[in-house]
C-alpha cells in the first residue's frame, strides 16, 4: 500500500503526505487503533500518535518512525510541520476533505513547504480489494448472516427496537466480530419508512415491519445488511411492497459488474416502481463501497458518475419508504467479478412473517 501511495507522489512531485483520515492511516500503516496520522515522504516516514498508543504503533507499524507528537510541537499541526521542515519538504500533500479549519491555520503558518490540497487518492486504492481483504469481508458477512438467524427469535411482541439493537449486537459479538458491531438501525411499525432511523423505546407490535440495518467487523473489515421482516401476518399491502422491493433489488443485481455504471444499477433498481404508485417513495441513492469503513466508494445512485470494477466490494439496498405507513429495505453485500458479482450475504431474502 505504501508503495502504490508513493508513486502517485512521484507522478505529482510530491515530498510528503500528511494522512489524518483514521481508516487511510490503518490501510497505509497496518494500525489498528485510534488517534494517529502518518507523514509519509519520500526518504522517510512518520507515525504521529499520542502516549496512548506509541508501544502498539511500534509494534504493528513496521517502515514507521513512531513519533509522540507532544514532544515535537505543541499541537499536531506545528509537529507535522516540524517534522516536514526538519527533512526540508518543499510540497505536502494533505487530505483537503479531513482537516479542521483550525489545523490548517496552525499547519499552512508554520510549515514552510507548500500545501497541496487532495482527495480520495487512497480512498481510491481501498476501492479495489485485495484477495485477504476480500475474504475478512466474507468472514464479516458471514458473522452478520449468523447473527440475522440468531435475532429472528427474540422479535416478538412486546420486546423493545432497543433491545433487538442491543441482542443482535451481541450476537455478532459471539459469532466472532472483533470490532464493535454496529446494529444501530433497528426500527419497527411506521417508523420503518426512516432511512436511517435509530433504536427508540417503541414496542413491536403485532403485523408490524421490523427493519434492521447492521454489520460488524473481522480484522477491520465491515458488512452491512438490512433485512425487513414481519411480525404476524402480513398484509396485502406489506406482501406487494416486500415484493417490489425484492424485484428492485435483484433488477439492481443482474447489472452489477466490472464496468457498469452507476446509472445503469439505478435504472435497472427502479424498473419495478417506475409505473406504480410507490415510484415516488424511492430513494435516489442505492449503494455504496464498504471495506474498513462502512460508506467508501464507489457511491451508486441516480446522481453518481460511478463506474464498477474488478473487485470492488459494494452494497445494494435500494428502497421503498411510505411516510407514516412504514418501508422495506433489503440491502446486500457483494463482490465485482469481471462478469458479475458474488453476493457476500447468505441470509434469506424471502419474507419472513415470525
Amino acid at each position: 500500500m505504501l508503495k502504490k501511495l508513493l508513486s502517485v507522489m512521484e507522478e505529482k512531485s510530491l515530498d510528503g503526505f500528511f494522512i489524518s483520515k483514521i481508516h487511510n492511516v490503518r490501510y497505509v500503516s497496518k494500525y489498528t487503533s485510534d488517534d494517529a496520522y502518518l507523514l509519509v515522504t519520500t526518504n522517510k516516514n512518520y507515525f504521529i500518535t499520542d502516549p496512548r498508543y506509541t508501544e502498539q504503533a511500534q509494534d504493528e507499524c513496521k517502515g514507521f518512525e513512531v513519533v509522540n507528537w507532544r514532544t515535537v510541537g505543541k499541537s499536531i499541526s506545528e509537529a507535522i510541520a516540524n517534522l516536514a521542515n526538519g527533512l526540508n519538504l518543499k510540497s505536502v500533500a494533505f487530505e483537503a476533505d479531513n482537516i479542521t479549519f483550525l489545523n490548517y491555520s496552525g499547519l499552512s503558518e508554520k510549515i514552510e513547504a507548500n500545501l497541496i490540497p487532495l482527495t480520495n487518492v487512497i480512498e481510491d486504492f481501498r476501492s479495489v480489494k485485495t484477495p485477504e481483504e476480500i475474504q475478512n469481508q466474507r468472514v464479516s458477512c458471514q458473522i452478520a448472516c449468523r447473527a440475522f438467524e440468531r435475532i429472528l427469535k427474540d422479535i416478538k411482541v412486546g420486546v423493545s427496537e432497543k433491545e433487538i439493537a442491543a441482542k443482535l449486537s451481541y450476537y455478532m459479538v459471539s459469532e466472532g466480530s472483533d470490532s464493535k458491531p454496529y446494529g444501530d438501525i433497528v426500527i419497527s411499525g411506521k417508523r420503518t419508512s426512516l432511512l436511517h432511523g435509530i433504536p427508540s423505546d417503541k414496542k413491536i407490535e403485532e403485523g408490524d415491519f421490523v427493519l434492521m440495518d447492521f454489520g460488524c467487523g473481522y480484522k477491520g473489515y465491515l458488512s452491512d445488511m438490512t433485512r425487513t421482516v414481519v411480525v404476524g401476518k402480513a398484509s396485502d399491502k406489506q406482501k406487494e411492497v416486500y415484493r417490489l422491493e425484492q424485484q428492485m433489488l435483484q433488477d439492481a443485481l443482474d447489472v452489477m459488474k466490472a464496468g457498469a455504471t452507476s446509472k445503469d444499477i439505478y435504472e435497472a433498481s427502479i424498473k419495478a416502481i417506475k409505473d406504480t404508485e410507490y415510484y415516488e417513495y424511492h430513494y435516489n441513492n442505492i449503494g455504496h463501497g464498504i471495506g474498513l469503513f462502512v460508506h467508501e466508494i464507489p457511491f451508486m445512485g441516480a446522481n453518481s458518475q460511478a463506474v464498477l470494477v474488478e473487485n470492488n466490494v459494494t452494497t445494494m439496498e435500494p428502497g421503498i419508504y411510505i411516510p407514516n405507513w412504514g418501508g422495506v429495505r433489503i440491502e446486500d453485500q457483494v463482490l465485482i467479478t469481471k462478469d458479475g458479482y458474488e453476493n457476500l450475504v447468505t441470509a434469506p431474502k424471502e419474507l419472513i412473517e415470525l
